[in-house]
């Protein structure tokens, strides 16, 4: 049994994005930036991939620019922001306490150069209130940054919301969309939205590509200097096998998407109700307002390491939080900031439930993942204390 549950983290390339790659790479291998035709030639197919991913959020595809990933682009977003509100005297951003570090250790750097960060308090349920926003705005507030979904408890944010408070108070707004992109349906128009990021591997493309969405009119900065392309707003030759298997991907997702949600909303919510049949559990973030496939827990009483080293042994591929924090003994910054105490945040499992996965798949993954948390917690002293009533329960 081989059961793949962690989207979060990446996805499988489709074979939509492996044969438009694959074809790209025999037949357009020219340069974008030369003037002779096999170079125009490869310019074409890299405009149409433009012109297909601006269509997906509803953006014009002069909007569109090419990175590397998601972590680029919300680096270029925030910092294009922050600089040219510095120029008009203003330099306060304001975010969340449960962004993706992308995003906390850019605002970390910009802090280090004289800009202040109002990291706004996450309530239990995983969702950032718009009126809390508005609150914490200042004249000298240049940017506010909110993820669109979080990439750990997969909790979906009051955009819309959020960017009409921005627009209002003539402040940018820029989103943390890679979970977003492909499973949720995103208009930039009409939500508002100044600036977006992406990533390719989120939806089924290759790794190493995203791209950022900003708005026409809003301040752009390069953070990679050399050659003119992308506008002049990222040097470097354009990585056209990448953002061509991105853009056959994204266009492949979002025409299965409401199906597919439906489908994985049904597999994510019996999921959810066999993992709450598990003494002292509990969901992480709000059950409705969430991402299809996303089911995020906490078991009181174990380590979350040793909980996906016997999944793993059983056969499923699972995370305890952000891929990109792996390794780290530290509990989810998420999680701490949802109010999860520390001791129960070591306890963490996130299951991301995308293509593949089916009905027969959950009911294992529930069996085994019953099997693992009582099998740890017959051996853990934490679980002995609590059960003694030495240390009271939490969940």
């Amino acid at each position: 049994m081989s059961i793949y549950a962690d989207h979060a983290a990446t996805t499988a390339m489709s074979e939509a994005a492996i044969e438009a790659m694959t074809r790209c790479m025999r037949e357009y291998y020219g340069n974008p930036s030369s003037l002779y035709r096999i170079g125009q030639q490869a310019k074409e197919v890299l405009e149409q991939a433009r012109e297909d991913i601006a269509s997906v959020i509803h953006a014009e595809s002069r909007e569109i620019y090419f990175t590397s990933g998601g972590s680029e682009a919300d680096n270029q977003a925030i910092r294009s922001a922050a600089l040219a509100g510095k120029k008009k005297g203003k330099n306060h951003i304001i975010s969340t306490a449960f962004e993706h570090h992308a995003v906390l250790h850019t605002l970390e750097q910009l802090k280090t150069e004289g800009f202040e960060v109002t990291l706004l308090d996450v309530h239990e349920n995983g969702v950032i209130r718009p009126e809390e926003v508005e609150a914490a705005l200042r004249p000298e507030t240049c940017l506010v940054t909110v993820m669109y979904a979080n990439n750990e408890i997969g909790t979906i944010q009051p955009i819309r919301e959020i960017c009409a408070v921005c627009r209002a108070h003539q402040v940018l707004f820029h989103t943390d969309a890679v979970q977003a992109v492909g499973p949720l349906s995103i208009d930039v128009q009409a939500e508002n939205i100044d600036y977006l990021s992406a990533s390719s591997h989120k939806f089924h493309g290759p790794k190493g590509v995203g791209f950022l969405y900003a708005r026409k009119g809003v301040p752009l900065l390069p953070l990679i200097n050399g050659g003119a392309q992308e506008k002049g707003k990222r040097a470097g030759t354009e990585n056209l096998p990448g953002i061509v298997g991105m853009a056959a991907a994204l266009k492949e997702t979002v025409a299965e998407r409401d199906a597919e949600a439906v489908r994985l909303t049904g597999l994510r919510d019996r999921l959810i109700a066999g993992l709450k049949e598990i003494p002292h559990s509990a969901l992480n973030g709000d059950a409705e307002k969430r991402l299809p496939g996303n089911v995020s827990f906490c078991f009181e009483g174990i380590e979350g390491e040793s909980l996906l080293l016997l999944l793993d042994e059983k056969g499923i591929s699972a995370s305890s939080g952000s891929a990109c924090t792996s390794g780290s003994l530290d509990p989810s910054h998420v999680l701490l900031a949802i109010g999860r105490v520390h001791d129960v945040a070591h306890g963490s499992l996130r299951l991301t439930l995308g293509r593949e996965n089916t009905p027969e798949d959950v009911e294992y993954i529930i069996s085994a993942v019953k099997d693992v948390v009582s099998y740890l917690r017959g051996f853990s002293p934490v679980w002995r204390d609590l059960q003694s009533g030495k240390t009271p329960f939490i969940l």
